[in-house]
């Protein structure tokens, strides 16, 4: 029954991910809606939870699995409401306050230490601020953050969740 539960979760988990991953291609590709830098990272942090809840999927762990997997996911899930967050906010900021611009996440990778690109990503730009498209009138920031938000709750169900307690297996 452990074994059921925590692959149906993890599978649960990558089946969100996925369609998340899709739509954000779909206003990519079909659309033609350009990803800002604070986009691209929440790609990243997606991508890296897809991976991780598919190798749990596929490993089908146990107790301790279950918690490495589940941290790692819950990790990167709260790493991708962050950024999204934080572009949410972004939003709210007068245009006056931003800046103009700054160049692409390439360049920035190239040109300047990991570290550094990775600050330059989360200052405040005025084309991680657009409102480009909403749907129910909210923009993709804050769906995006609705998703990692529900993605760290299944994580953290899964952490926690009743087979979590020593009775769960043997």
């Amino acid at each position: 029954m452990f074994l059921a539960r925590s692959r149906s979760l993890f599978s649960l988990a990558l089946l969100t991910g996925a369609l998340v991953m899709g739509a954000s291609l779909y206003l990519e590709r079909v659309t033609g809606l350009e990803p800002c830098s604070l986009c691209i990272a929440q790609r990243f942090f997606l991508a890296g939870f897809c991976l991780v809840s598919l190798v749990a999927m596929l490993h089908g762990p146990g107790r301790i699995g279950r918690w490495i997997y589940g941290g790692l996911g819950l990790l990167l899930a709260l790493a991708g409401a962050a950024t999204a967050a934080r572009q949410v906010l972004l939003q709210r900021v007068p245009a006056e306050q931003l800046m103009i611009c700054q160049p692409d996440l390439q360049c920035l990778i190239r040109q300047v230490p990991p570290l550094e690109a990775f600050k330059l990503m989360f200052r405040a730009t005025a084309e991680c601020a657009q409102i480009q498209w909403t749907l129910f009138d909210l923009s993709i920031p804050e769906w995006s953050l609705l998703a990692f938000v529900g993605m760290s709750l299944l994580m953290i169900y899964q952490l926690v969740g009743p087979d979590s307690a020593a009775g769960g297996q043997k």
